[in-house]
């Protein structure tokens, strides 16, 4: 599948990728719809990742955290993408179908949207979803900058994605990229559901011929491979390096509300859909410690670019953005902490970024590893 490049629309490079452009800035007075599912409440119910769990995560590359999304969550999500791909919701970059347009066609316009949660609330919510957040937190935190969002409607018929690494495509140093695939539907090996390469974490990055040195300097035989993430296994040589793992790539079947966490170094591809009428739709954020500095998310600026990116969870000494909707998280709502039970604003530190200046919540205790303490008491968001 191919994707339409319309004015004002952005391709990535992988196959069937459609990028909008970042919204206007957000009109004054918008507020968030009154009735969501997602509690954002202080009251609300942490989820705790188990030690098993952060070892299983760490051992096999990935993690799955069943029922993590509530259904009701899940439904408000479900109506909205319907609501997307049949033009009852308007994106800039995004053209209604036309008139008359037949079903099937409408259906596979689209195969996946990359950063909605730059124009629309309900994506920037499920980028920060704070259940979400707590797993990140435990295996990549407690400091969490949110990335990039990803919309997947791959529909009947729809194509997979080959062998790739997510660090490839997005490169942090150091290097903490994870991944979290929310499932919208269910998904299984007959409409396209995530394939892992279970031990392929501990691999580098490889390089294709226009990226080498991106993500490693001083790996003397590093290979460097061609046509990444291409479905055709002869094609993406990437394969050669998955072929080392024999017996140990899994399908990741899932449910609707279970997230898919998955380090970005880890080999996966996904094959197509095969069934004649189901959907495998899905939404996926990409994560990394908020203290890694990155250049990723503008071409045309090489320089670094975490002003551009949410501050999710904890502290960063790095320039940040906060969420364009008001999302709670620790963007705009810092941590606070004092002596004797006292709260006092956490110090802040301004920085430049570019034109911007933006200020960084510093907290001395991470900053200075003589005086580390429990994350305990940051626990608030």
């Amino acid at each position: 599948m191919t994707t339409e490049t319309r004015p004002g629309a952005m391709t990535n490079g992988a196959v069937g990728v459609l990028g909008v452009p970042e919204a206007d800035p957000t009109p004054d007075g918008f507020h968030r719809p009154a009735n969501i599912a997602t509690d954002f409440s202080d009251q609300r119910q942490r989820y705790r990742v188990s030690v098993q769990e952060y070892i299983s995560f760490h051992e096999q590359g990935y993690l799955v955290v069943r029922g993590l999304v509530s259904e009701q969550e899940v439904a408000e999500l479900r109506e909205h993408v319907e609501d997307l791909v049949y033009g009852r919701v308007q994106v800039r970059g995004l053209e209604p179908p036309a008139p008359g347009t037949p079903i099937e066609e409408i259906e596979r316009r689209y195969l996946r949207i990359h950063m909605l949660h730059r124009q629309l609330e309900i994506h920037e919510r499920f980028l920060l979803h704070p259940r979400i957040l707590d797993v990140l937190e435990a295996l990549i935190g407690p400091d969490v900058m949110a990335m990039q969002s990803m919309l997947f409607i791959k529909p009947p018929g729809g194509e997979g994605q080959g062998y790739h690494q997510d660090s490839y495509y997005i490169p942090t140093y150091p290097d903490t990229l994870c991944g979290a695939w929310l499932a919208v539907d269910p998904a299984d090996e007959e409409n396209g559901c995530l394939w892992v390469t279970s031990g392929s974490q501990h691999e580098p990055i490889y390089p294709t011929g226009d990226r080498v040195r991106q993500n490693h300097s001083n790996l003397g035989d590093l290979t460097v491979v061609e046509n990444v993430s291409h479905t055709d296994t002869e094609v993406n040589t990437l394969s050669r390096v998955a072929a080392k793992y024999e017996g140990r790539e899994v399908a990741v079947p899932v449910q609707p509300g279970d997230v898919i966490f998955f380090a970005g170094h880890v080999l996966h591809r996904s094959h197509s859909n095969r069934t004649p009428d189901r959907f495998r739709r899905a939404f996926v954020g990409h994560y990394a410690n908020a203290r890694s500095w990155t250049m990723w998310g503008k071409r045309d600026q090489p320089q670094g670019t975490n002003h551009i990116h949410i501050l999710a969870r904890g502290a960063t000494h790095l320039p940040f953005r906060e969420p364009r909707f008001g999302t709670p998280c620790a963007a705009n709502q810092p941590f606070t902490e004092g002596a004797a039970g006292g709260a006092v604003p956490m110090p802040m530190a301004m920085m430049a970024a570019g034109e911007d200046m933006m200020a960084a919540p510093q907290d001395p205790q991470r900053n200075d590893p003589t005086m580390m303490t429990s994350h305990e008491a940051h626990d608030r968001h």
